[in-house]
């Protein structure tokens, strides 16, 4: 179906060294995409031939208007944008200090706004339709033990997703939210999600953890033109983990 083909789009992704960016980023590129990928360190070594990268660390509150005129520059033709940069750094509720709090909101948050703000503006600029992804999470949905900073983070993003689709769909600018969760990363592997597979296997119905290509398709279908009818809406992929209360005995 030729809906879905990004055969005449150009995309970039945030956060795409690795994990769930970089299995969009590839989804991105299978579908027909030129795509810019960016991380905080080198040029990975596995990206599609031909593809663009962009260096910077979105910690820094100026640095998404320069990775957004860093990215146009390497592929004038962009009009897509997957925001997924973001991390987990939180500590017991009792134990979280206002350093901790703040390096949340500014990656997870301040980055993603002000990211979308610059790409759009590019857009309008230019005169070009285009579209967003905000990846969030389930834990915009669900609290998660000591994740209280993370999971406002994610819920704010998921509001942000609906909010900045009114903002933008008068200048043809189609705005989405992915929220993945429990999935096989380098992220999740460190905080030893791996180590409690088993229970979650229970929770969720496809019974498995899902692998960072889970997201792919997903991404692919909210850009296309196959979702065209599509705004505003947070498309939750865990494999049914949120669908039941209790899970498995």
């Amino acid at each position: 179906m030729k809906a879905f083909s990004l055969a005449h789009n150009a995309a970039l992704v945030t956060g795409s060294s690795k994990g769930i960016g970089h299995a969009i980023a590839l989804g991105l590129h299978e579908a027909g995409a030129a795509v810019v990928f960016h991380g905080n360190t080198a040029r990975p070594e596995n990206m599609p031939e031909g593809s663009g990268f962009v260096q910077g660390n979105l910690l820094d509150p100026t640095a998404a208007p320069k990775l957004v005129a860093d990215a146009f520059a390497v592929q004038p033709k962009l009009d897509l944008l997957v925001a997924n940069a973001g991390s987990f750094f939180d500590r017991p509720f009792l134990e979280m200090d206002p350093e901790t709090w703040d390096k949340t909101m500014n990656l997870n948050v301040r980055a993603t706004y002000f990211l979308c703000q610059a790409f759009a503006k590019e857009l309008i600029a230019r005169k070009r339709p285009g579209a967003m992804v905000l990846v969030s999470s389930t834990n915009g949905f669900q609290s998660e033990e000591d994740s209280t900073a993370y999971d406002s983070s994610k819920g704010a993003l998921v509001m942000m997703t609906r909010s900045l689709s009114q903002a933008l769909i008068e200048h043809g600018i189609r705005v989405n939210g992915l929220a993945p969760g429990l999935i096989r990363t380098p992220l999740t592997s460190a905080l030893g999600f791996g180590d409690k597979s088993l229970h979650y296997e229970k929770k969720i119905l496809l019974k498995r953890l899902g692998e960072p290509e889970d997201c792919a398709g997903t991404a692919v279908f909210l850009l296309s033109a196959a979702s065209a009818y599509i705004v505003g809406q947070v498309v939750v992929v865990d494999g049914g983990l949120t669908v039941s209360q209790i899970g498995r005995m």
